[in-house]
């Protein structure tokens, strides 16, 4: 992987600040270090424990299994030592300048999963050290790779052939990430979503020039049929985000047409069309939170079905191991003394 990109020193806080080439290469990182994992053969260069002697601490103010799993087992494969921490004084006692230096002093890298963008964002800026963005209110990066990982996988083709649909929440930070995504990598990325559920106008607007120069090609419509229609990929995700729960009646009223069924599927016209999902999903009554909705709602399933859920199409689980294999590259990619050696 001798490809003369270095990421060495940088933060991952979302695509946007990435190019095309260095995304791609995460991609291409992220295949090498998964067939390392899984003793194939891999690139020379990636031989031995890559973050060996590195610590990084993983912030979490949400909740995480994905997330937290994949940062742990990733550090764990390749020799770092991780501390998770729920319980600190940032943003209470102590301000998140502070905390970013001192733990800037302490670790060599820093993850962040929680609300504000602007946290992140801070944590970069003070810390000294590579910060990842585990998910914020706006964006989620570290989801996309996988997405992009687990669709190059199963499709075989380039990214810049695919149309990926997204049902559901169009304004979510999901769904933004995914738009950052496809407008790098040159993919048509169609949203079907009620009007009151639109991307943001302003980030339609900063992602055209993007898009104009890799060819991508985003697209909103209310129709979640005409959204499908060429899919190579359907995706969608909850209803209601972690922190919107006082929402979930009215999001119900909005969303309940933009459920992802077998019609749905059917009318995308593409007999092996992939069906994504970033997880937890509401696809059966086996939650707590889901029993509770359908208790006051009579709802069995929500965003998709269970049929969709457990179907050939869906690759939900390939895109969950995807998760370790991306946030390992990420890492390795950024922290690593011995990939650039």
């Amino acid at each position: 992987m001798n490809t003369g990109i270095s990421l060495k020193g940088r933060s991952f806080l979302t695509l946007n600040d990435y190019t095309t080439e260095e995304i791609h290469y995460l991609l291409d990182l992220a295949k090498e270090l998964k067939a390392k994992k899984k003793k194939k053969p891999f690139a020379k260069n990636l031989e031995g424990a890559l973050l060996e002697g590195k610590n990084i601490v993983l912030i979490f103010d949400k909740t995480s299994t994905r997330t937290r799993c994949s940062f742990e087992v990733a550090a764990f494969d390749e020799g770092a030592c991780v501390t998770f921490l729920t319980n600190s004084q940032m943003g209470k006692k102590e301000s998140i300048e502070d905390t970013a230096q001192v733990l800037g002093r302490l670790y060599d890298g820093i993850e962040y999963r929680g609300f504000a963008m602007q946290i992140v964002k801070d944590l970069a800026l003070y810390s000294g050290v590579p910060v990842w963005n585990g998910l914020t209110d706006d964006d989620h990066p570290t989801q996309v790779l996988a997405d992009f990982l687990t669709a190059m996988e199963h499709t075989g083709k380039p990214l810049d052939k695919m149309k990926m649909a997204y049902i559901g929440d169009g304004r979510n930070n999901v769904s933004n990430a995914l738009m950052i995504g496809a407008a790098k990598v040159g993919m048509h990325y169609s949203i079907g979503a009620p009007l009151e559920l639109f991307p943001s106008e302003d980030l339609i607007a900063e992602l055209a020039p993007v898009a104009e120069q890799t060819g991508a090609l985003i697209t909103t419509t209310t129709d979640p049929y005409e959204a499908v229609k060429d899919a190579d990929i359907i995706y969608t995700d909850i209803w209601v985000s972690m922190g919107e729960e006082d929402q979930t009646a009215s999001r119900i009223a909005l969303l309940k047409d933009y459920q992802v069924t077998m019609d749905l599927l059917r009318a995308s016209g593409n007999e092996k069309v992939l069906f994504e999902h970033c997880l937890p999903s509401f696809h059966d009554l086996n939650t707590t939170v889901a029993r509770q909705i359908h208790t006051q709602y009579g709802l069995t399933e929500l965003e998709v079905t269970d049929e969709v859920f457990r179907s050939s199409h869906s690759v939900v689980f390939d895109e969950a191991e995807n998760r370790m294999h991306t946030i390992k590259a990420i890492m390795v990619a950024t922290m690593s003394d011995k990939l650039y050696t």
